[in-house]
């Protein structure tokens, strides 16, 4: 039993990209669905594919490299289950001045940093990417 499904999905992504591997099997649900079509649309994976099995299904994830250096430099977890963190309009995080992505689970779905302020709403901050 896993106690912090997007901690193992965040560490599978990274450890992948540190052996090298060109493809990320990890086990599915929305919210790492949604995460993962953010990390696609910021250019940190070069492709995803969602695969039904008979239980939660499949994520494939492939990655993307620049040479021989995976496309993001670190992928870290900032909220977790024994110390939640939020985050509102005013204290939403700017990762390395707004090169990086803080990803956000908010009443209104997934999403970015950026959108989130657009949208001026706050939530769980999930993890940061750069």
């Amino acid at each position: 039993m896993n106690t912090d499904p997007i901690a193992d999905y965040l560490t599978r992504i990274r450890n992948a990209a540190k052996a090298g591997h060109k493809v990320v099997e990890i086990p599915a649900s929305n919210t790492k669905k949604e995460m993962t079509k953010i990390l696609m649309e910021k250019g940190y994976i070069l492709n995803y594919k969602f695969e039904e099995d008979n239980k939660q299904g499949i994520i494939k994830i492939a990655l993307k490299y620049n040479g021989l250096v995976p496309a993001f430099k670190t992928i870290d977890r900032i909220s977790k289950p024994g110390l939640r963190k939020y985050a509102n309009k005013q204290t939403m995080p700017r990762v390395l001045n707004g090169l990086g992505i803080a990803i956000l689970s908010t009443s209104q779905g997934v999403m970015t940093d950026k959108e989130a302020r657009k949208l001026n709403v706050g939530g769980e901050v999930l993890c940061h990417v750069y």
